[in-house]
């Protein structure tokens, strides 16, 4: 069985199992309760655990009272090393992290493998950081569940919509979108582009572009399902690397959303 190696343990998070265990459960417990419905999907972050970790878990601390019925876990983030047209899956069984080995779904690849926008190249993955860093939060958090990794390149919101549609499941599938807000701005006008930009994600304003978030195609794509779907979206965390640990000069945004059925009066 090919299983994918981590590309940056000891680089975005702990390297160690032991140190990453303590740190990712440090971060969950510095955030408030679970959510109160069931999410359908999050959007979470994917910088190093010292920027924007605290961000992460406040999405994947909300988990905690639904975990027992997650099973499979959707996780789609844009590519930043190698280009690529549509959506990539890795030609691996696997994904390891220094906590363990978690299968791919090898049902939900298939049943997305004869769509033209799909394609399967390890090289994309190899060295893509956008969906190893949640790897860890997840396997705190839900323990056994297993992963469809898709890292998406150039792809319009119809074509990752009707991929999520594929997938879309019941209460035992979760869809992650990975991604940043805004890059390398001073930090007033990165909390404008970025307070916007959350504007128009809570309006699920499918165009979102990828100069206001690196994981746009995906972010587009997902609200197109979740308009469709009548899910609607709560901003959990707003902030940027100059609140964590990064000076103020240049920094990146980080958001949290979830996304669930509206609640019924």
């Amino acid at each position: 069985m090919k299983t994918r190696p981590p590309a940056v343990a000891g680089m975005f998070y702990p390297g160690d199992a032991r140190t990453l265990s303590a740190t990712v459960d440090h971060l969950l417990a510095g955030v408030g309760a679970g959510f109160d419905t069931p999410p359908k999907a999050l959007i979470v972050p994917h910088a190093g655990y010292v920027y924007s970790g605290s961000t992460a878990a406040t999405a994947y601390a909300g988990l905690v009272p639904w975990a027992d019925a997650i099973r499979r876990v959707v996780l789609l983030g844009p590519t930043h090393r190698v280009a690529v047209d549509g959506l990539a899956l890795p030609g691996a069984a696997a994904f390891a992290t220094p906590l363990g080995d978690i299968a791919l779904d090898a049902a939900g690849i298939a049943a997305i493998a004869d769509l033209p926008q799909v394609v399967i190249s390890d090289r994309v993955h190899a060295q893509e950081h956008s969906l190893e860093v949640h790897l860890p939060f997840l396997q705190r958090v839900l323990g056994d569940f297993t992963l469809l990794p898709l890292a998406v390149g150039h792809a319009g919101p119809e074509a990752v919509a009707e991929v999520l549609d594929r997938l879309w499941g019941g209460p035992e599938t979760l869809i992650v979108v990975s991604s940043d807000l805004s890059h390398f701005l001073p930090y007033a006008a990165a909390q404008q582009v970025d307070r916007d930009t959350c504007r128009h994600i809570l309006l699920r304003d499918t165009h979102i572009r990828p100069e206001q978030a690196c994981g746009a195609y995906p972010i587009n794509g997902l609200l197109l399902a979740a308009t469709r779907r009548g899910l609607q979206p709560t901003l959990l965390h707003l902030c940027n690397s100059g609140d964590t640990a990064g000076d103020r000069d240049r920094v990146v945004g980080y958001a949290a959303f979830s996304f669930a059925e509206a609640a019924h009066a």
